[in-house]
């Protein structure tokens, strides 16, 4: 697989770390190790910088003088987009899409919205429901009419182009895990537009590494999510001159901790966040590697993977947005986290 034929731009700090938890792996009974692409740099880092190393570099090559996406209110990917059209002289424009119907300021404008502005992005809001990439179009459309020149980016990073970035990371992972002698037997994410685990699936089926994949998913039902998932692997390993290395049996989503909804964290998501920063030090966000984490502790207490198999979390960041979301963590004015009877006193008064 040579990566080498695509125009990509340095943008992530790699390899990114691969460390085993040795407290997380001693409370829940298995061999964990993570894969820190919450550590690639680029506005507090995530798993965004891949992608965008090989999109931002074909938006240059084209000769775009400015990019458009779209994303979530609390995108990680519309944050590190914006990043990184900010290193390279680009202009940004962004459009937000409130999925979850929350409210708050914190929400609205803080984490990454917050982070998009200092980085120079410009920002229109859309309601939930719409077709994003017909309004991505109908931007591009209005930008044209004016002389620009948009390079389009669709939600997430996630297409052919952007998944070559994981199957880059999926090259490096295995390499990393050989240098260090190390076996793997389960790789475990977050799976939401479909990127990172199309990248990740056509890298080790190309590899033959004989690694199970797990996608934990974070919005859509099973069947669509492995749908996504194959179709765009497929058309990356096309992309990559290998045409039917992907097989569906390569794909595989497990959709069974999205709770209430995209962006709405659950208790599980939120203990899974507090357990991984009070064990190990290590922050996730509250959208997808919250959720993915939540899934991979309950496995892992249901006894779903084999007495000494070693998993590898891959982190695929987000932290940032978790400035949008301290309502979800019941804090007082103090700072204290607010037990369950306290909370239900304060609701009847």
């Amino acid at each position: 697989m040579q990566l080498a034929k695509f125009p990509r731009l340095s943008l992530a700090h790699l390899p990114t770390p691969l460390e085993r938890l040795d407290n997380l792996s001693k409370a829940l009974g298995v061999d964990l190790w993570i894969k820190r692409d919450d550590c690639t740099g680029l506005s507090t880092g995530g798993n965004k910088a891949r992608k965008l190393e090989f999109l931002i570099g074909e938006a240059l090559e084209r000769g775009a003088d400015i990019v458009v996406t779209h994303g979530a209110t609390q995108s990680n990917h519309a944050r590190q987009t914006a990043a990184a059209a900010a290193r390279t002289a680009l202009d940004c424009h962004i459009l937000l899409e409130d999925r979850t119907g929350m409210t708050e300021h914190e929400y609205r404008w803080g984490g990454n919205v917050l982070l998009d502005v200092l980085h120079g992005a410009t920002i229109e809001t859309r309601p939930s429901g719409l077709d994003m990439n017909a309004e991505l179009e109908g931007v591009a459309a209005r930008l044209r009419a004016s002389g620009r020149k948009p390079y389009l980016i669709p939600g997430g990073g996630s297409n052919p182009t952007g998944a070559l970035g994981y199957v880059n990371a999926a090259m490096e992972l295995v390499s990393e895990a050989n240098s260090a002698g190390l076996c793997i037997d389960h790789v475990v994410h977050a799976t939401g537009s479909a990127g990172t685990q199309a990248g990740m699936v056509t890298g080790l089926a190309g590899m033959h590494s004989g690694i199970r994949l797990l996608g934990i998913g974070v919005r859509a039902p099973r069947d669509v999510q492995e749908r996504n998932v194959y179709h765009l692997a497929c058309a990356t390993a096309a992309k990559l001159g290998m045409d039917g290395l992907v097989r569906e049996e390569h794909v595989e989503a497990n959709c069974d901790y999205v709770g209430a909804g995209y962006g709405i964290p659950g208790p599980d998501t939120l203990d899974a966040i507090r357990l991984t920063a009070r064990t190990e030090g290590i922050l996730l966000d509250p959208v997808y590697s919250g959720k993915a984490m939540a899934g991979l502790v309950d496995l892992c207490r249901r006894g779903a993977f084999a007495t000494g198999e070693t998993i590898v979390f891959l982190h695929t960041g987000g932290s940032a947005a978790l400035f949008g979301y301290t309502a979800s963590f019941n804090l007082n004015e103090d700072g204290v986290v607010r037990s369950a009877d306290a909370r239900i006193e304060e609701e009847k008064t």
